[in-house]
């Protein structure tokens, strides 16, 4: 079916997802999951595990990861005045130990108020209150230590809304490439890969490179609007260092795909295409829209999790294999009990 992309609507991209396939803990070991592999030109569906991964990699193929670092974002603070606890979420580093922060109960957080946290000489103070609600926060510490040393302190993982269950290894909710501090949630694909299994598919000529996008919470914001050409996407920090410019634009040349591990890595090599006209060195902000009728011009291939119905990134992985397509492979992934989201299964896009 023909869609019109100036008429698409979010109720389009909606399917029937029954709560017990929400993954609420990761499979180990990680790349024990399972894997869809999707022909986007055809449709054509198979049921593998993700360690096969390996037999659809090719030599001459360039493996895009995004290696952010997720923050223990989730703290609890401790009102100096009267003792009572208030739970930030960090949001965005904003430069000179001041962060933008959701703060609960807000009326708890006013300006000038400051904060103490158990487990660390570290305190913060309420300097703005933004239009929106959220906090302007400045943090104090002593300067022989490091902001995010004393973070892993005191802070929790900021899992999803949909993931019940305690996360018993903070560790299980970073990729083991993870490098760069700044992300409020993982890049999920990435999950899935072992150090092992980096080394088997470097081992076939394949180029493993690295891109940076932090994450923010409004990945999991749903789309409000009936018309998604309506909808605001949230912005977020990507870094396209020369050397992956440079194995992109080598891959493309050569005839080799470009492969995306994950949404976050796919939208800043879309992003860093559509500002320069090509790949090339990068760093900046986006709120790049990938939804049915973008040009893809950097990547061939995705690998990536099932997301939320009526999602931004479920339009994502439709814009890249057709909507029709997208649909019938998430259906028959219900129907076949595949892992939903965050700790679930991966599909790959071919």
């Amino acid at each position: 079916m023909y869609l019109d992309t100036q008429t698409l609507q979010t109720k389009d991209f909606d399917f029937e997802l029954p709560e017990e396939l929400i993954a609420q803990t990761p499979i180990e070991p990680r790349d024990a999951s399972r894997l869809m592999v999707l022909d986007k030109t055809t449709g054509e569906i198979e049921h593998r595990h993700f360690h096969d991964i390996t037999e659809y990699l090719n030599e001459g193929d360039c493996l895009v990861l995004n290696n952010s670092r997720v923050l223990p974002a989730r703290i609890y603070g401790i009102k100096n005045e009267t003792g009572a606890h208030v739970e930030f979420l960090l949001l965005k580093n904003c430069g000179d130990d001041v962060w933008e922060a959701l703060a609960g109960p807000g009326k708890r957080a006013k300006v000038g108020t400051s904060f103490m946290f158990e487990g660390s000489s570290m305190t913060c103070e309420v300097i703005e209150v933004k239009d929106d609600g959220n906090r302007m926060i400045r943090f104090h510490y002593d300067k022989g230590t490091n902001f995010f040393t004393e973070l892993d302190k005191i802070g929790q993982m900021p899992l999803p809304p949909y993931i019940k269950e305690k996360l018993k290894d903070k560790e299980r909710y970073q990729t083991v490439y993870s490098k760069e501090e700044g992300s409020a949630a993982a890049p999920t694909a990435g999950l899935h890969f072992t150090p092992e299994l980096l080394d088997a598919i470097r081992s076939k000529g394949v180029k493993v490179v690295f891109v940076t996008l932090h994450v923010g919470l409004g990945t999991f914001r749903p789309v409000s609007v009936d018309n998604i050409l309506d909808h605001k996407m949230h912005s977020e920090h990507y870094h396209m260092p020369k050397e992956t410019a440079d194995a992109i634009n080598e891959t493309k040349k050569n005839g080799g795909r470009v492969i995306a591990v994950g949404t976050t890595s796919c939208r800043t090599i879309e992003s860093v295409a559509k500002k320069c006209g090509k790949i090339c060195e990068d760093d900046d902000w986006t709120d790049i829209f990938i939804y049915p009728g973008f040009e893809f011009k950097g990547l061939d291939a995705l690998i990536t999790n099932f997301h939320l119905p009526e999602s931004t990134l479920i339009m994502l992985v439709s814009a890249l294999a057709g909507r029709e397509h997208i649909l019938n492979a998430y259906n028959t992934a219900v129907k076949e009990r595949y892992r939903f989201f965050s700790f679930g299964d991966a599909m790959f896009i071919k």
